[in-house]
């Protein structure tokens, strides 16, 4: 009980100070001049068109990210479940991209997609509309595409372990059944492993969206959210830290935090839904 009140201290307490903060105008470098202004941070945040991109782009990378990262861990899952080759070792190469910090590999890829240093250019260069000079981080949708491939890159690994505990719960015997019936291989994967997996893809996804959705250390890297490519936790940044309106931060923060909360409702009752059909 002791420790359980602790807790529930430590994740309220910042919560609720970003609550109350977000009813008051102030900056950070005159925390005395404090202007109660009610919910007009809100207005003026659900007016702003900045805060509208950021949400487009914040949206739009989850989107991206967690569908092809669904797709990509599903097969190495798959793959991982029926090799031959020692799991444990398999799982250790696999999960060497999760390993490295975001930092780490958000210069890495920035430094690959250089103008003049880096050596995707030169790959690329027999594309259609990509020169050996193609600036990636110079519109919208290069700067997108690379940011997604650094998520998709480094979050993969994570997405297909969590499949792949749920591979290993479906019952082989169901999937030998089906087999000896005359099901095609399409037939077992739709009628037997997906329907038993639904619990452990609800959770993967569930848990990849959440992060997807507070998506920062990378877009901060390689546009630092020029072209549109800023996500709402890079806009609480921009107005907390460099322009310190703490007041304006905190309601964006609650905003964010009022999203990612409607999300995981979502999501759980989804859960719940398919705990429900399981039954019946």
């Amino acid at each position: 009980m002791p420790a359980f009140v602790v807790m529930l201290l430590v994740t309220a307490y910042p919560i609720l100070q970003a609550i109350w903060n977000s009813f008051f105008k102030y900056r950070l470098t005159d925390p005395d001049n404090r202007e109660f202004v009610g919910l007009n941070n809100y207005v003026v945040s659900f007016g702003d068109s900045v805060f509208w991109s950021a949400m487009a782009a914040t949206v739009l990378i989850t989107v991206i990210t967690v569908v092809v990262e669904l797709v990509l861990g599903f097969i190495i899952a798959l793959v991982m479940h029926r090799i031959v080759i020692p799991r444990r070792t398999l799982r250790t190469i696999v999960l060497i991209p999760y390993s490295i910090i975001t930092v780490v590999s958000g210069f890495t890829w920035l430094f690959m997609y250089q103008t003049d240093t880096g050596f995707v250019n030169r790959w690329t260069s027999w594309l259609p509309g990509v020169s050996d000079n193609y600036d990636w981080f110079g519109s919208f949708w290069p700067s997108i595409f690379v940011i997604c491939l650094s998520e998709i890159w480094k979050t993969t690994p994570f997405m297909s372990l969590l499949l792949l505990a749920g591979l290993a719960q479906v019952d082989t015997s169901m999937e030998e059944a089906a087999k000896v019936d005359g099901a095609s291989w399409m037939q077992v994967l739709t009628k037997v492993i997906l329907p038993n997996m639904k619990p452990a893809i609800m959770v993967a996804v569930l848990f990849r969206t959440l992060d997807a959705f507070r998506i920062f250390d990378n877009i901060f890297i390689m546009t630092g959210g020029a072209n549109g490519t800023n996500s709402l936790s890079g806009l609480i940044y921009r107005q907390t830290i460099d322009r310190t309106e703490i007041g304006l931060g905190s309601a964006l923060s609650v905003i964010l935090f009022i999203c990612v909360l409607i999300i995981a409702a979502l999501f759980v009752k989804g859960f719940k839904v398919d705990l429900t059909q399981g039954r019946s």
